[in-house]
């Protein structure tokens, strides 16, 4: 079975969009980029592009690429402070000379619709999120599409990011999944995979998990973004292969990638309501 991101999204978009006009809300969305890194241009004007989609008014900060540490959180306190911004989003990465961290922890927690801030983090590991990094919420929302059920299941998710690894581990586990994180220094790492009835891999290198290292039936969704030796935008899942003996798979493009998007929409309509509390 194909998981079809691009589809699911735009159908949450669609949905998305009559729940904003009848609310009478006005949702804001405000960008922050630093530089002129080619794909977080990119990313941004998708971004931007499904504000215009779903109703959500959205405006974007562009920083050169000298900005400093206390010049882009400047930016980003006066966000805090602006009543018609119900969402910040910092795309990242931002420059080497910037501290991210202290960059991500300047963000109102209620505005926080990425869902980075340690404050969010720590209430979704604890159980009771409130808002959920979009990736993770992205692939939590196709599984729930596709009817396929995280409880009871061996789970293991490939990379431990603060983005996509650990958040996706702990919403895995709130579902009851049986969770294992592998990464870089994880022994054995091809048989822990093969324990798995739901694979989540999130490492970030060209076709990585082979059909070998995959049990016939599993679930198998792909986060990666990579190019193969030809150039071509491909995931870290060999697909042609795995494909034959997965019960379900993403594909790249078109499986994680939309619904990254759909879920941050989804957070900022999420954060216009609850600033009405």
């Amino acid at each position: 079975m194909l998981i079809d991101g691009k589809s699911v999204s735009q159908e949450r978009l669609e949905i998305l969009n009559r729940e904003i006009r009848e609310s009478g809300l006005s949702p804001g969305l405000a960008t922050v980029i630093v530089g002129e890194d080619p794909a977080s241009q990119m990313y941004v004007r998708m971004k931007h592009k499904a504000c215009d989609k779903v109703g959500i008014r959205s405006v974007g900060v562009v920083l050169k690429d000298d900005a400093t540490t206390e010049e882009v959180i400047a930016h980003v306190n006066a966000l805090n402070e602006d009543a018609s911004v119900d969402g910040i989003l910092v795309q990242l990465p931002l420059p080497g000379h910037i501290d991210t961290e202290a960059v991500i922890e300047a963000v109102s927690p209620e505005k926080d619709v990425d869902g980075f801030h340690p404050e969010n983090l720590g209430a979704l590991f604890s159980g009771r999120p409130t808002f959920v990094p979009c990736t993770p919420g992205g692939i939590m929302t196709l599984l729930e599409e596709y009817n396929i059920e995280p409880k009871g299941l061996n789970a293991v998710v490939i990379g431990r990011s603060v983005d996509v690894g650990r958040p996706m581990a702990a919403l895995l586990l709130n579902a009851d999944a049986t969770v294992t994180i592998c990464h870089s220094k994880t022994k054995n790492l091809a048989e822990e995979v093969r324990r798995a009835d739901l694979i989540v891999s999130a490492i970030g290198k060209a076709h990585f998990i082979t059909k070998e290292m995959v049990t016939p039936g599993a679930v198998v969704i792909d986060v990666g973004i990579n190019q193969d030796e030809d150039g071509k935008l491909c995931g870290d899942v060999d697909f042609d292969a795995v494909s034959a003996i997965a019960s379900a798979i993403t594909p790249v493009p078109g499986g994680v990638g939309p619904m990254t998007i759909a879920t941050l929409m989804e957070n900022t309509f999420k954060a216009a309501k609850n600033h009405l509390c």
